[in-house]
């Protein structure tokens, strides 16, 4: 397939979850930073997030009509090969007639039509996989790309070991250097600088365990006295809202989702999470003292795993998810209370980070379109 002349043009796909399209995103940014004139085209889900989410980020998306199988019975499920042919050959001529240098993946629904095309074209393509433990997409597709960026070692248990590159997770550089964010941080969300603040994150999509674990606790982090920044996630607003309307809750802010979690970060002295790899390399870089509450409706438990090493470096605290009910309160309230330990978690999730990950993938990119 001929390919244009500088400037470059990368399509990159990914998405479904913040997991997924935040980091095509930075990737997005990275190397536009290093080739301003570039054209990055992102192809998504249609109905998924990524769909509102790179608009936003400034930049082009096309949607294919591709869903994932239901793990139930589901008459949708009859349709999936239909609409997995028609995304094929859509994703066929959006290749053809972009003529990208290279191709990127960052896993979810899109990315699997998107990539098999790229590569059927002879585009040079790259994955990024976030998770210890590799998605199906990206597995599938593992042995038509050139080069493969992860987050953790040991990745040569799912992917041909020549072509993988520890890069980490490149995330959105506005959580960098927070420190100066602060005073506007609380005077965008309403917040006493003065007070103690624990910021409250389920994922792009939110958590009902750790909504659930706020709402049983709220008596309690009232009488505390501390500020909340709390994100339900959208399917969870409305339940949250229903339970809460009428209570005095002048400190505590609940959204659906958050935007500015730069500003989240620099106003948080605790925060509570699930512990999805993405999430996991934002707190290491925002140095946050944390309470991870690992999903356990992910595949390999890799949330657990993905917490557990943490807790081994004395980097976060982790609780269970069928403990957090009864818990969750207790222990977030003790940790906001002891500074020594919040001083000593920061510094430790801090030493984990991957700052220029973002840059050790573009890295990789202009090796493969040089």
């Amino acid at each position: 397939m001929t390919r244009t002349p500088q400037p470059y043009r990368l399509i990159i796909s990914g998405g479904g979850t913040g997991g997924h399209v935040f980091p095509a995103i930075a990737i997005a940014n990275a190397f536009k930073e290093r080739h301003p004139d570039a054209e990055i085209l992102f192809v998504g889900a249609e109905g998924k997030m990524e769909m509102t989410r790179v608009p936003e980020a400034g930049y082009k998306i096309i949607g294919l009509k591709i869903t994932g199988i239901k793990r139930s019975l589901s008459l949708s499920n009859v349709w999936l090969p239909f609409k997995l042919i028609m995304s094929i050959l859509k994703a066929r001529r959006i290749v053809r007639e972009f003529k990208p240098h290279l191709a990127i993946g960052t896993g979810g629904y899109a990315s699997g039509p998107l990539m098999w095309a790229a590569t059927r074209y002879g585009v040079p393509a790259l994955l990024q996989e976030q998770n210890s433990y590799a998605g199906l997409t990206n597995k599938q597709l593992a042995g038509k790309v050139k080069k493969i960026c992860v987050a953790y070692p040991g990745m040569e248990s799912y992917f041909p070991k020549e072509k993988l590159v520890l890069t980490g997770n490149p995330v959105r550089k506005d959580i960098l250097q927070l420190e100066h964010k602060k005073e506007n941080a609380c005077r965008h969300f309403g917040l006493d600088p003065a007070v103690k603040t624990l910021l409250v994150l389920g994922g792009s999509g939110g958590a009902r365990t750790i909504n659930e674990s706020i709402l049983a606790g709220l008596d309690k982090f009232m009488a505390a006295g501390i500020q909340m920044i709390w994100q339900t996630g959208k399917v969870y607003f409305p339940a949250v809202k229903s339970q809460t309307d009428g209570r005095e809750m002048k400190r505590i802010h609940v959204y659906d989702f958050l935007k500015e979690m730069d500003l989240a970060y620099a106003a948080a002295h605790v925060v509570v999470s699930r512990a999805g790899a993405l999430s996991i390399s934002e707190l290491c870089l925002a140095k946050k003292p944390v309470v991870l509450i690992p999903s356990p409706n992910v595949a390999e438990d890799h949330q657990t795993k993905n917490a557990t090493a943490l807790v081994k470096e004395n980097a976060a605290v982790m609780i269970a998810d069928k403990d957090a009910v009864a818990n969750l309160a207790g222990i977030a309230l003790d940790l906001l209370n002891n500074s020594d330990r919040c001083e000593q978690l920061s510094d430790n999730i801090a030493r984990l980070g991957k700052p220029l990950a973002a840059e050790a993938i573009v890295d990789e990119i202009e090796k493969l379109i040089a």
